[in-house]
């Protein structure tokens, strides 16, 4: 797209009528809307940009034009000022920001639902908050990246979250915002980092394409292009990096490239990022379904324990007509005691480098389990070799810096060291975690289905990644299903359920 191909098309007229239009019942639909002329150009400069970093010069000042005429900074318009520095100047836009993306439900009636009652002129309003989230985090351009403009491209992704009324880096996968442990929000804050829009998460699996793993690509490509050793050799520069996915995934692969100053901020990078994952994983666990009330257990008589429904119904015999009053004889409690016989967990994760969020998440997840009573946790980790990470499981930390990302995939190694692990297959469950890519398909499935004839519970998932996304060898699959063990999808909530009703 250039300048003169712009300019042989005349831009539509934008200015308002000061009249105001004659009152009708139907819209004059032959008159076209000056609204829509102004949304039109915002959004005309938009793709314009997206797919050519050449500032289109028309279209420039027409938008600048729209914009300073609804009240709204010049700001939005200039590439190089964030999402949070516009909003500290301008803390009013902080609202319109959150949900900016959502839809609005449609009217069943009433003008609205003909379209003659739309607010176009609040229309136009959006359509310029959403180009300035929108470039800002897709028109992420070429070249090295610093550690300042990653930053900043990571706040502006939590914001295009908080358009979309999720939680700052819950799309991107593997953490939530600070401070956003638990499922609800409470309200906006400023920050990127807040709580992010009101009300529980959309259902945004419908997005084409789907958005978290594109957002995740482009952080991913950002943190690439960043010269990190010289970042983290700089305490100043290292503290502007944010925590994510990506981010660690880099670390990890190169930790052993590192020293001094660098593996110190490397470390910390992790440990914090390490720490809020498992600070969302951690309540997942406690709000999943535990195990079978056990009824052997006498009920302790605590009133929280009551149970009043019932004591009224075994004592209405006790009920006296003339006095109005019901005696009560006996008082009933709810049972509360679960069965918690000794079980064992082994987690075995393919550290091959596809596999970098399900090694961070299934680390952690470990860890939490580890901490549960009467649960013994192992974990190994392999690709063309295998590592038994059990003497570290309860510091994820600690562990995921014993690993070593990418090479290839050999189960078989792995299911040496898993299989005498296994000594009372009715008490022990073993999660396997891969995409199933493997050196030797036949020999490894022989025995992937051997521990699931011995009674053991065997739990194969595809990944383990806060999206839920991943990809899993057809060959396997199909065989699993045929077996009675189907992969497990990919969310980390269905193996938390999965685990949490099997151990306890």
């Amino acid at each position: 797209m250039t300048d003169h191909h712009m300019t042989d098309r005349p831009l539509p007229d934008l200015s308002v009528p000061d009249s105001p239009a004659p009152d009708r019942s139907v819209p004059d639909r032959s008159v076209p809307d000056p609204h829509d002329s102004r949304r039109q150009v915002l959004y005309w400069r938009l793709l314009a940009r997206l797919f050519d970093p050449e500032e289109q010069a028309t279209l420039e000042s027409a938008s600048l034009a729209v914009v300073e005429d609804i009240g709204l900074p010049p700001a939005l318009l200039d590439p190089q000022a964030s999402v949070d520095s516009i909003v500290q100047r301008h803390p009013e836009l902080a609202p319109e920001f959150d949900s900016l993306m959502l839809p609005e439900p449609e009217p069943e009636s009433g003008p609205e639902a003909s379209g003659g009652g739309r607010d176009r002129a609040a229309e136009v309003r959006r359509a310029a908050l959403v180009s300035k989230v929108l470039l800002n985090v897709f028109a992420s351009g070429t070249g090295t990246v610093t550690a300042g403009q990653l930053a900043r491209w990571q706040s502006d992704a939590g914001w295009l979250e908080r358009a979309l009324g999720c939680r700052p880096g819950e799309l991107r996968g593997g953490r939530a915002g600070r401070g956003t442990a638990g499922h609800g929000t409470t309200g906006a804050g400023v920050s990127p980092t807040g709580t992010g829009g009101p009300g529980t998460t959309p259902d945004l699996s419908r997005l084409i394409p789907a958005i978290g793993p594109e957002l995740g690509a482009i952080e991913a490509e950002l943190v690439k292009r960043m010269h990190l050793r010289e970042v983290l050799s700089d305490p100043r520069l290292a503290a502007q990096l944010t925590p994510s996915m990506s981010l660690i995934e880099q670390l990890l692969q190169d930790k052993d490239n590192l020293s001094g100053v660098a593996l110190a901020n490397a470390k910390n990078l992790i440990r914090r990022f390490v720490d809020e994952v498992a600070e969302v994983l951690r309540t997942q666990v406690e709000k999943a379904t535990v195990g079978a009330i056990d009824r052997s257990v006498p009920p302790k008589r605590v009133f929280r324990n009551l149970d009043l429904d019932r004591t009224i119904w075994k004592n209405l015999t006790n009920w006296s007509p003339e006095e109005e009053r019901l005696y009560v004889d006996r008082l009933y409690y709810r049972h509360t005691t679960r069965k918690t016989t000794p079980q064992r967990l082994i987690v075995v994760v393919d550290q091959s480098g596809s596999m970098v969020d399900s090694m961070v998440n299934c680390t952690i997840l470990a860890s939490i389990f580890a901490g549960l009573p009467k649960v013994d946790v192992h974990l190994i980790a392999y690709d063309t070799q295998a590592l038994d990470l059990t003497p570290w499981v309860h510091d994820p930390f600690e562990t995921l810096l014993r690993t070593k990302l990418g090479g290839g995939t050999d189960g078989t190694v792995a299911m040496a060291l898993a299989q005498p692990k296994i000594s009372e297959p009715r008490n022990t469950v073993v999660v396997w975690i891969s995409d199933f890519y493997e050196w030797q398909t036949e020999p490894l499935f022989e025995s992937m289905a051997a521990i699931h004839r011995s009674g053991a519970k065997f739990i194969p998932v595809g990944s383990v990644t806060s999206s839920g996304r991943g990809s899993v060898n057809p060959w396997f699959r199909e065989r699993f299903k045929d077996l009675g063990t189907p992969v497990l999808s990919g969310h980390i909530h269905k193996l938390v359920h999965e685990l949490k009703t099997f151990l306890t």
